[in-house]
């Protein structure tokens, strides 16, 4: 399984980025697709995921209302809206895939993940 993210950079505050993730060398209906975020001395944490085939998602509580996860079968892709962006949102943020049929919140839970995307909100 290879997972490439992509989309990250540098945003105002209130700004808006969407980030993807390519992912290659499975069937990923079987699949749950994950985003998470890791800030510099922090530990990964849990932003969002959609299990592929029922479609579910779940939401970190900070990211509820701002945040949209969301896959397209025809691309293998994931894809995270992000709107209303603050600077505490600035992070590398990751993609993982799990095989599995519910919703999946913690790092070892995944088995795949991705180099990860820089992204940067300036207040």
């Amino acid at each position: 399984v290879q997972l490439v993210e992509s989309g990250g950079g540098l945003v105002q505050a209130g700004g808006s980025l969407r980030l993807s993730c390519a992912a290659s060398g499975r069937t990923f209906s079987y699949y749950t697709m994950g985003w998470f975020r890791q800030a510099p001395g922090k530990e990964r944490e849990f932003v969002a995921d959609i299990n592929w085939s029922r479609g579910t998602t779940a939401y970190a509580d900070p990211v509820k209302g701002r945040f949209t996860i969301s896959r397209e079968a025809a691309k293998n892709a994931v894809y995270l809206q992000m709107n209303s962006l603050k600077p505490e949102d600035t992070a590398v943020y990751y993609c993982a895939a799990v095989r599995g049929s519910i919703n999946y919140h913690r790092t070892y839970e995944y088995d795949y993940w991705g180099q990860g995307t820089q992204v940067t909100v300036s207040s």
